[in-house]
């Protein structure tokens, strides 16, 4: 069985990874890419405009979450030194974003232990993060929690417990989330490559064959539509 039919097999339906008062009913998509015309007239380097936009959209949507942009290929990178430098352009993103309000509870979609957490504090990084262990029929595996509260990091122990639909996190705001709009950044990850607290969740396209093996789908998990 191939990590992706292993994945798809965890999870018999809609599986929330965010406030157990949504429903699937609830959630919207969205692009953010580089084809999105509507993004040319926003301000992305504005953690605060960008907000906005998003608010906008879920308002016009009737939606609380707006979720997307697994391998997308994005501008909003474009504003921080740290995803480019003149050897590497990271501008591809790996994981699925749930775009809602600040504050917003994150459950565990799996049962499984925290592996490691840290605060990623460069300009647009994930700042504070929580990386939890899976481990079924014999395969272990990761999911990474980004831009969440500080408060998310500053109770938890490495190798705690964390059960299937428990609330172990919330969502940070633009002051402590790396300088976004409040949303979750939820990536799958097979192998750690050793790496604690954090894993690179956007690449550049000479990468990309090796991540996108490394790290598929998250809604092969969560099954959102």
């Amino acid at each position: 069985m191939s990590f992706s039919a292993f994945l798809t097999s965890l999870t018999s339906g809609f599986t929330p990874v965010i406030d157990s008062n949504y429903s699937k009913e609830n959630y919207i998509s969205i692009d953010l890419s580089e084809k999105n015309e509507a993004l040319s007239r926003v301000d992305i380097t504005s953690a605060e405009k960008f907000q906005h936009y998003i608010e906008e959209y879920l308002k016009e949507k009737n939606a609380e979450v707006a979720y997307g942009g697994y391998l997308e290929q994005r501008l909003l990178y474009k504003r921080s030194s740290y995803f480019n430098t003149a050897e590497n352009n990271r501008n591809i993103h790996l994981g699925i974003d749930l775009w809602t309000s600040e504050g917003i509870n994150i459950l565990a979609p799996l049962t499984g232990k925290i592996h490691s957490f840290k605060n990623n504090t460069n300009f647009g990084d994930y700042g504070p993060t929580i990386i939890l262990e899976h481990s079924f029929q014999q395969q272990k595996f990761y999911t990474l929690y980004g831009h969440l509260s500080l408060a998310s990091i500053q109770k938890i122990e490495v190798g705690q417990k964390i059960q299937k639909g428990e609330v172990f996190a919330n969502l940070g705001n633009s002051t402590e989330n790396g300088d976004y709009a409040p949303h979750l950044h939820f990536q799958v990850i097979k192998n750690l490559e050793g790496n604690f607290g954090d894993y690179p969740g956007v690449s550049s396209k000479k990468t990309i064959k090796n991540y996108k093996e490394n790290c598929p789908d998250p809604n092969l998990l969560l099954k959102i539509n």
